[in-house]
């Protein structure tokens, strides 16, 4: 029997691939550098969210159908 492409066995066999690649990067350079990266790119990420939550602008909205009012 063969399998489709794309199947779950495949993608757990890449995800343990990244995690062993992971691995040996936190070896090889180190694990205080791996985190100092790691906190870096998530305030980045925080501050671009931030960001884009600030530029958005409310728009109107109109009463919902099922509010009945008092």
């Amino acid at each position: 029997m063969f399998r489709r492409h794309g199947s779950k066995p495949t993608l757990a066999l890449w995800m343990l691939v990244a995690l062993a690649d992971i691995a040996i990067l936190v070896v090889a350079a180190g694990v205080m550098t791996v985190l100092l990266v790691a906190a870096g790119a998530m305030i980045v990420a925080g501050a671009v969210a931030g960001a884009r939550q600030l530029q958005r602008r409310p728009t109107a909205q109109a009463p919902s159908p099922l509010r009945r009012r008092v």
